[in-house]
């Protein structure tokens, strides 16, 4: 099984991918690490900023899925199940769900989603509450398909968990869509 992972900012991805890896041995394939492989490569400081400038540069180059395309293939020479993080641009859910893939996308009240951003302490999120709304709102407004469209990967998502509640609440949600997914 592979599962495409998209989301807003802070909405819980990162708490799906540890509960998938850890509890059900799914392989974690991300986005960010292999943009930050990349920004380290070029010298460049790992912010969201970079990450963003990186990515859609990569889009430009090769093709709109071209993040998917290279961590499918990793996740298909290992074999297993696999959860592929985190599909930003719509061309990227298209290409999970053409390789047979499902794509879930997870959202949480804004103020909720800033507090996990802030708590998790991370390069790319040590910003204020209003650079953290302007980043997000960049990439949500693009019909470019090499750019970043989180309301378009959303919209374009198989399944969509809402993130509004405790740890274990989302488990759950997670573990009613394993369910779900393997009786279909």
């Amino acid at each position: 099984m592979i599962i495409g992972l998209t989301g807003t900012f802070g909405a819980g991805k990162g708490a799906i991918v540890d509960y998938l890896v850890k509890e059900k041995n799914f392989t974690h394939y991300t986005a960010s690490g292999y943009l930050t492989d990349v920004i380290k490569e070029r010298g460049m400081a790992v912010n969201r900023d970079s990450m963003i400038a990186v990515a859609n540069e990569l889009r430009a180059t090769h093709s709109p899925s071209y993040l998917v395309e290279v961590l499918y293939n990793r996740a298909k020479e290992n074999q297993g199940d696999a959860i592929i993080e985190s599909l930003r641009a719509v061309a990227e859910v298209e290409k999970v769900q053409e390789l047979g893939g499902v794509v879930v996308g997870v959202d949480a009240e804004p103020k909720l989603r800033y507090d996990r951003s802030v708590l998790r302490a991370s390069a790319k999120d040590d910003v204020s509450y209003n650079k953290w709304e302007a980043q997000e709102k960049e990439e949500s407004q693009s019909d470019d398909p090499t750019k970043q469209n989180i309301p378009g990967a959303m919209n374009c998502a198989d399944y969509i968990l809402y993130n509004n509640g405790t740890l274990e609440e989302l488990h759950q949600k997670v573990d009613e869509l394993l369910g779900e997914l393997q009786n279909s």
